[in-house]
């Protein structure tokens, strides 16, 4: 026999059921830990490496949100217009918020997350905290889901602290985790993976995709066209065009000192978290603000933690800035090539660093 886990509102384990939707037994579950272990062995191996160096307990929400990163990441290339897409979008806010209201769906991320949400309610945690970062991930999804340029590196940046950081920040919440400085580090290394992405995505998103067929293999529609996802004032400055990139791939004046320059953003960043977290380990401050400060979900309890609280919320959260090795590595390989995201291959090399890294609880 297996135990069924009941919703009902404030997320406890009630004795009654209340609806048929919203109950959720343990075979239920472990199909949805399989398929999204699954998708991200397949699709989204960084992460899928991540995960196997956390602790058990830890891997259900760790696979439920990177998961659900996956399906809005990907979204775009499944629908043949925006309005199919924003209905999909729809289709994923309303599953939050009915997940968060005790009623998943049947749809394995939700019952996976909803399995998580309601120990973490029962353990006293906030999972109000994990929606409100979910709504925004979603948000921003669908704002770009037009691969709309970025105006700037800034307004690369901005993307990437409401999609990448903002999926450490649900992390941290599961754990759960309210610190400063924990939000601080996830800030920078979620603005670097998002920078990364979008580096790493430079080879699909500018190469012409091929034409929609139909099952007997009749053309039914053009596929997607190009699109560069570099800075503008960047590629203004280094006097690269996007239709010379569509044509002549790296080989287009400027392109390699425009990715050189969206590369050391990232890596600046980087640079910037590990050495927080050696001040940190060593009992100092960080040494500069942290720019989100007082915003909403990142306000703070007055008084401010002692040396002990900070390393022990290193300790816990160490696992969720690990999402900072992999970017460290793609740079490190995309500076080999020269600057050209074309030539970049996979690294054999990341599962031994993201092990290093855990040993030494350093990025």
């Amino acid at each position: 026999m297996y135990r069924a886990i009941r919703a009902r509102q404030g997320l406890r384990w009630p004795r009654e059921r209340i609806s048929r939707r919203g109950y959720v037994t343990n075979v239920d579950i472990e199909k949805a830990r399989q398929y999204c272990a699954a998708q991200l062995k397949q699709s989204d191996y960084d992460s899928y490496l991540i995960r196997n160096l956390l602790p058990k307990s830890r891997q259900d929400v760790y696979d439920a949100l990177r998961a659900f990163n996956l399906e809005l990441v990907r979204l775009p290339e499944l629908v043949s217009n925006p309005t199919i897409g924003q209905l999909r979008m729809q289709f994923w806010r309303d599953a939050i918020n009915n997940t968060f209201a005790g009623k998943p769906p049947k749809e394995p991320i939700m019952i996976l997350l909803y399995k998580v949400i309601s120990e973490l309610a029962e353990t006293g945690g906030a999972p109000s905290s994990i929606k409100f970062w979910l709504l925004r991930l979603i948000n921003t999804r669908e704002k770009y889901m037009d691969n709309r340029p970025f105006t700037n590196l800034a307004s690369l940046e901005e993307y990437a602290e409401n999609t990448y950081s903002t999926l450490m920040y649900s992390n941290l919440a599961a754990l759960p985790i309210q610190s400063m400085h924990m939000d601080h580090l996830a800030s920078h290394i979620g603005k670097a993976c998002g920078i990364v992405a979008v580096l790493r995505g430079i080879p699909v998103l500018a190469a012409q995709s091929p034409p929609v067929k139909s099952p007997d293999g009749a053309s039914v529609g053009g596929g997607r066209n190009p699109v560069l996802l570099l800075p503008l004032d960047v590629m203004a400055e280094t006097g690269l065009r996007e239709e010379d990139v569509y044509r002549h791939g790296p080989g287009a004046s400027g392109f390699q000192d425009a990715v050189f320059k969206v590369a050391t953003r990232a890596h600046d960043h980087l640079i910037t978290a590990r050495e927080m977290l050696k001040t940190l380990h060593a009992g100092k401050s960080p040494g500069h603000e942290y720019e989100h400060y007082g915003e909403e979900q990142h306000e703070y309890p007055l008084a401010a933690p002692g040396d002990d609280d900070a390393r022990t919320d290193l300790r816990r959260g160490f696992g969720v800035l690990l999402e900072g090795v992999p970017a460290g590595d793609y740079l490190t390989r995309l500076e080999a090539q020269n600057f050209n995201p074309f030539t970049v291959k996979s690294s054999w090399k990341l599962p031994w660093r993201l092990w290093r890294a855990v040993k030494t609880q350093q990025i």
